[in-house]
């Protein structure tokens, strides 16, 4: 039984500090916002600059959405590493603790919140991504698969951000540090195909993370045939997100002894 109120006081806690985060997040609107317009900037500058001069087989809006949205969840996810870090700077985490609030529902309300404002951009994305010509031509059990990938990567690079942001000393550094994941999207094929790429360049296109989660969302919503391409990208959710569990645990209990 006090397993189970164990549980039940922790899922609270993090529901409280979810709300916690989006409270910070509606105070902090400057960053909210560039974290929701820069990808739409960005896939308007792809389109309508680019766009006509890429060859993708299809119409380039079509092809290029997918991408967009993974670029969207690595701006929203970098404002969690921030987050976390600037708590730890604060000494708001030592305040949670005596008040025997855990490490696992202070960073889960961290991601938690990263989510929430991640559905919200991508959502807004998508949004605009149909005025401006994407027709997916998803059926309501590809739709949801394509969700339900999206969601997986959102939470696993939520967690990853979450750990890095323990990691940094800063929440500058945090910020430096999640650039990585925001690069990640370019050198696959988010806006271009891979073999239009230098040869060099291939085999770590191929077989990065982003790469069969883009290619997954692709078939999913356009129809096409996505063979084992949703396997692998669930297996790489799988393994960032185990690995940022196992990271975020150790380093809060190293960040907090």
């Amino acid at each position: 039984m006090s397993d189970a109120l164990a549980l039940a006081s922790s899922r609270t806690h993090a529901l409280i500090l979810a709300g916690r985060g989006i409270r910070l997040s509606r105070r902090n609107v400057d960053a909210v916002i560039t974290a929701m317009m820069l990808p739409i900037m960005l896939m308007l500058i792809f389109v309508y600059f680019f766009g006509g001069a890429i060859d993708t087989g299809t119409e380039y809006v079509t092809y290029v959405v997918p991408g967009v949205l993974l670029l969207c969840a690595g701006f929203g996810s970098a404002g969690t590493a921030v987050s976390v870090s600037e708590d730890m700077k604060g000494g708001i985490i030592d305040r949670f603790r005596s008040l025997d609030i855990g490490g696992v529902p202070i960073l889960a309300g961290h991601v938690t919140a990263s989510v929430a404002r991640n559905v919200v951009s991508t959502t807004l994305v998508l949004g605009v991504a149909l005025l401006i010509g994407f027709r997916p031509s998803a059926t309501p059990a590809a739709a949801l698969a394509a969700a339900g990938i999206l969601f997986a990567f959102i939470a696993a690079i939520s967690w990853l951000s979450a750990a890095i942001g323990l990691l940094a000393k800063s929440p500058e550094a945090a910020g430096g540090f999640t650039f990585f994941m925001m690069f990640l999207p370019y050198p696959s094929s988010a806006f271009v195909p891979i073999d239009t790429m230098p040869d060099w360049l291939h085999g770590f296109a191929d077989h990065q993370p982003v790469t069969p989660v883009i290619e997954s969302l692709r078939g999913l919503l356009l129809g096409l045939p996505v063979g084992s391409a949703p396997w692998v990208a669930l297996a790489w959710c799988a393994g960032l997100l185990a690995l940022a569990l196992g990271l975020s645990g150790v380093l809060f209990r190293v960040r907090t002894a």
